[in-house]
């Protein structure tokens, strides 16, 4: 890396820890603290109440206070990846990253304390002092042998998870890594021989992991910066090093290393040199750990062993062994059941889930944040990446049921798939809103066909509605082109094995789709010759005569291209008298609920008409949520303070809404604050019919709620669910350009529910 780059990034993170808030954290309370009564209830006198529960029972701590989602991230700064021993002050940005990670990966709240003690003793008094405070402990960037004492101490006398992530979540990962590396080399645990330089606490942790795997003791050959531990070696020695001194006359790493199987370096770099790699067995395994510079770099062990499998510990190699794949999920899955302890079998559930994930499809969420890379099984994929959602509800779940089975929970879990659904649900801000609509799906096996089925969004789409719905993707786009990209993904499934395609450039139904295209479309200007051409290049054409033809029952386009320019096709197809579309409804998943816009993209400037077919159809579909719909028709005019043509529009549409029962809430016109705020819309409008925010916005122009739908989505991180093309029989919907994967999937669950599920 080149000085100048270097200077760059230093600026950049300078900048990235003191604007605009210095720091990664603040305090922010859960509760409202408004007024006189608020006060009363979170201080004196009301919190009396929860104090003289806890009494009562100290269990009752985590069902009154923090305490049961609070870790508290301990140092003093003698062991700091990468820096040493700087001290605890100088130590307080790490551990604030920690705490970021805590939170942003589990949902986990951190405080960091830094601690100016460098008796492991004294350090362990201090640490057991803190259990009241916290509901677990992680220990970090504490020197060996200090660490393993108090460590030791802290799990003797504390009643809480105490966890050194140095030792235990760095040789999780490990394990996670050496489970799959060997299943890609052919080998086992029990056959392996192992070199591993680093005799410090990350490394004697890994190697003690490792033969709970089932690696042998003798097996086992560890090298420090004085050579080979050897028995009888009397300098720097220390009881973990011992347990490992082999009763050998050879002294150093290069003459221990012919034939190992597995290096483990958590050492230092250019350790491992390329005519030592020559020396190993066949297919070795390479974990060259040592940051920012590894013991060897990866070009060059290759260039050696052309066939090794390598893992580092940074970001730009493939396989980077990074506990953050660890230690957000086990503290998750601990705290949630309320664990005594981190035992081994929690540690060893948490490498099997973290192994068997990588060998899983990859999720559509990993590819997006890793885009261009390679996320298929094998020997440049072991371990999942830190971004994969996938990571809470699968690993988290691992862990809190080997605390169960192992006799750690004290709150153990009744029901794991209502667990893991809340955990995914944290993760994936939909998954909660989108489960009514996903339960409705699951009763009908309907067949969906995908008009852009060479997307690769579609493509991970497909393998997930496969995985969680009783949906039949169809696809249409060229076989050939499909099944390389579902290679190319990591993904499974295969075109004409899992999933239906149709072939625009050769499929046997071309002259059945053609004719009825032109039958459909004569008398407006369609000759013969272009139905032809339209059925060989135009996807949303074709997927509407599938349709039309009840050889598919919805229909989903739109990933690329104008939204209108699809409407025009699924309404020459599909449209009728009876059915015609009354807009496109949105719902946007913010972090204080959802809220739904309409319509979004169909009418420029609606009609009285189209905004109340918007209001009903929009009212419709918010039931199909669990939700009950709360509509605010919105404009500049403020319940009749403005006689403009918006206004009117939409006072004709009220007009047309109260010209009929309705089964929903409505109110209009009015503006968007008035919508939402409703105080504000009493003291102007007292008495109307509207109770509490509204969580339904139709607008008399596309213009707003367009504009408004994209602030929200990209300003207020808000997850966009649609849009939902109403008035169609749910027989189409027209995505827009920017979907995810996940959004494809909510929107299967959408199309694959019968219109009698939902009205």
């Amino acid at each position: 890396m080149s000085n100048t780059t270097n200077d760059t990034l230093r600026q950049a993170a300078l900048a990235y820890h003191e604007n605009q808030k210095p720091g990664k954290l603040e305090i922010r309370a859960t509760k409202p603290l408004a007024n006189g009564r608020d006060l009363s209830l979170a201080y004196s006198p009301g919190v009396a109440e929860a104090c003289l529960e806890i009494v009562a029972d100290p269990a009752n701590a985590s069902r009154y206070t923090a305490r049961g989602n609070l870790v508290a991230v301990v140092s003093n700064g003698t062991a700091v990846l990468g820096l040493g021993n700087i001290g605890a002050l100088a130590s307080k940005p790490v551990m604030e990253g920690k705490a970021v990670l805590f939170k942003k990966f589990a949902g986990i709240d951190c405080f960091d304390i830094e601690l100016n003690e460098s008796d492991p003793e004294k350090l362990a008094d201090i640490v057991c002092a803190l259990e009241p405070t916290f509901g677990a402990i992680n220990l970090e960037d504490i020197k060996a042998p200090d660490c393993f004492v108090v460590e030791k101490l802290c799990r003797e006398r504390m009643n809480i998870p105490v966890f050194h992530d140095d030792q235990h979540g760095t040789a999780i990962v490990v394990g996670a890594a050496a489970t799959n590396a060997l299943r890609v080399a052919g080998k086992r645990f029990e056959d392996i021989k192992i070199v591993s330089t680093g005799g410090g606490a990350a490394g004697i942790a890994c190697l003690n992991m490792l033969l709970k795997l089932g690696v042998k003791q003798e097996n086992v050959w560890l090298c420090d910066i004085h050579g080979l531990v050897y028995e009888g070696r009397e300098v720097d020695m220390n009881p973990q090093k011992a347990f490992y001194a082999q009763p050998s006359d050879k002294r150093k790493l290069d003459d221990v290393i012919e034939g190992a199987d597995l290096f483990l370096g958590l050492s230092g770099p250019n350790v491992l040199k390329p005519e030592m790699v020559a020396k190993m067995a066949k297919r070795p395994i390479i974990f060259a750990l040592a940051n920012p510079n590894p013991e060897i770099m990866p070009d060059e062990a290759r260039a050696v062993a052309p066939d090794a499998i390598i893992a580092t510990g940074r970001s730009d190699f493939p396989n980077q062994v990074n506990n953050v794949l660890c230690f957000p999920f086990i503290f998750r899955g601990a705290l949630d059941v309320g664990a005594t302890e981190i035992n081994d079998q929690m540690q060893i559930a948490c490498i099997e889930g973290i192994a068997a994930l990588a060998r899983a499809t990859t999720s559509a969420e990993a590819a997006a944040a890793y885009q261009g890379e390679q996320l298929t099984f094998g020997a440049d994929y072991l371990i999942p990446k830190p971004f994969d959602p996938r990571l809470s509800g699968v690993v988290s779940t691992a862990v809190a049921k080997a605390a169960m089975e192992s006799g750690a929970a004290t709150r153990p879990i009744d029901d794991f798939v209502a667990y893991r659904q809340k955990l995914n649900s944290s993760v994936f801000k939909s998954a909660l809103l989108m489960r009514p609509v996903f339960e409705a799906a699951a009763t009908a096996s309907r067949k969906i066909v995908y008009c852009e089925g060479e997307d690769e969004r579609v493509l991970r789409a497909a393998q997930a509605i496969l995985e969680e719905t009783t949906e039949q993707p169809i696809l249409i786009g060229r076989p050939d082109v499909i099944e390389a990209r579902c290679e190319r993904a990591g993904l499974t499934i295969r075109p004409g094995v899992d999933f239906s395609v149709v072939n625009p450039e050769n499929d046997p139904r071309y002259r059945d789709y053609w004719g009825t295209y032109h039958e459909l479309m004569a008398r407006r200007g369609v000759t013969p010759d272009l139905a032809k051409a339209i059925m060989r290049t135009n996807t949303t054409a074709i997927g509407a005569v599938m349709v039309h033809r009840e050889e598919a029952d919805s229909m989903i386009c739109g990933t690329f291209g104008e939204y209108r320019w699809h409407l025009n096709y699924v309404t020459q197809v599909l449209g009728s008298p009876k059915m015609h579309p009354h807009g496109a409804l949105s719902l946007m998943i913010l972090e204080d609920g959802p809220l739904f816009l309409a319509d979004t993209h169909v009418y420029s400037d609606p009609t009285p008409e189209q905004i109340a077919e918007a209001a009903i159809g929009a009212a419709r579909h918010v039931k199909r949520f669990g939700l009950m719909p709360n509509v605010a028709l919105i404009g500049r005019s403020q319940f009749g303070n403005q006689d403009t043509e918006t206004a009117r529009r939409l006072r004709d549409a009220m007009a047309i809404l109260d010209s009929a029962p309705r089964d929903f809430c409505y109110e209009g016109e009015m503006n968007i604050d008035t919508a939402l705020d409703s105080p504000l819309r009493e003291r102007i409008f007292p008495g109307n019919r509207m109770e509490g925010a509204a969580n339904v916005l139709i607008f008399a122009h596309a213009d707003a709620a367009s504009g408004v739908r994209n602030i929200l989505r990209i300003k207020a991180n808000g997850l966009e669910v649609g849009p939902i093309l109403m008035g169609m029989g749910n027989k189409a919907h027209i995505v827009s350009n920017a979907i995810t994967t996940r959004g494809l999937l909510n929107m299967a669950a959408i199309a694959g529910t019968p219109v009698a599920h939902y009205g």
